[in-house]
């Protein structure tokens, strides 16, 4: 089966992002974030995908993967844990459960990293996200 990696941008550049992906062998890189926007230079769905692009890397944005508001505000609060009761209950929606196939479905085509904004993956929904397609991740460290 191929790999699952995830990956934060958090403290990091875009450049430094695309290296490790590559580095990795990552084929795909599944944007998890539920607002693909970002003030860090580089991460902005549109140019963000078209970097990966340009790098050989496909990129899908899967926004009923993304952690609700209310799981990101408990996280910048220093709350994981209530972003991972948020975001659980949050993956019994119908728009996660169609977007958790096709992370499913396109992580049993090619290597695939999850993307979000945390450098830590404790502190972020992407680990969570790994468990309900039922897999151990690689987290790289840009």
């Amino acid at each position: 089966m191929p790999d699952l990696f995830t990956i934060g941008y958090e403290q990091s550049t875009q450049q430094a992002v695309i290296a490790a992906l590559r580095d990795a062998g990552v084929a795909h890189l599944l944007d998890v974030r539920a607002v693909p926007q970002s003030r860090k230079p580089g991460f902005s769905k549109t140019l963000l995908g078209a970097s990966l692009e340009a790098a050989g890397i496909r990129y899908t944005h899967l926004r009923g993967l993304g952690t609700p508001k209310a799981g990101r505000d408990a996280v910048r609060h220093g709350h994981p844990e209530i972003m991972h009761r948020i975001f659980r209950d949050h993956m019994a929606e119908p728009a996660a459960q169609a977007d958790l196939a096709r992370a499913a479905a396109f992580a049993g085509e090619a290597p695939v990293c999850l993307l979000c904004f945390e450098r830590d993956p404790a502190h972020c929904h992407r680990t969570l996200v790994a468990e309900f397609l039922g897999r151990t991740p690689v987290h790289l460290v840009p």
